[in-house]
């Protein structure tokens, strides 16, 4: 069955930088579009951003555009968010999520989903990341 696993989160300091990476398995990689959503206590499910295969396209959250970077390595199932300049706000669970079709990431998701599948693919347990000093 699909299985995205997180892990590179933790505590850092504002102005710092941090690396997620999602380890996919069951499925195949390429044919999928991936992406990173976040969430926050209080605060609705966030896409960060998204990564179209093949090609490669990109979008991200205007809260994050020119500080975070997405990514993937098709040949080792993996995709990454590479986090700098962090700010408090960033704070969150960050979730992997992996969907047929990249279009989909346009439709507004109210609640991440740890662990999921369903109509808003498939997602994986988190990882928190916490920007303070």
């Amino acid at each position: 069955q699909v299985q995205l696993v997180e892990s590179g989160g933790g505590l850092v300091q504002p102005g710092g930088s941090l690396r997620l990476s999602c380890a996919a398995s069951g499925f195949t990689f390429s044919n999928y579009a991936m992406g990173w959503y976040r969430q926050a206590p209080g605060k609705e499910c966030e896409l960060v951003a998204a990564i179209r295969s093949p090609g490669g396209s990109t979008n991200y959250a205007d809260s994050v555009k020119g500080r975070f970077t997405i990514s993937r390595d098709n040949a080792k199932n993996t995709v990454y968010l590479q986090m700098n300049s962090l700010k408090p706000e960033d704070t969150a669970v960050y979730y992997c999520n992996a969907r047929p079709r990249y279009s989909d990431y346009h439709i507004f998701v109210p609640l991440c989903l740890s662990g999921g599948n369903g109509l808003s693919g498939s997602w994986g347990q988190g990882t928190q990341v916490t920007v303070s000093s």
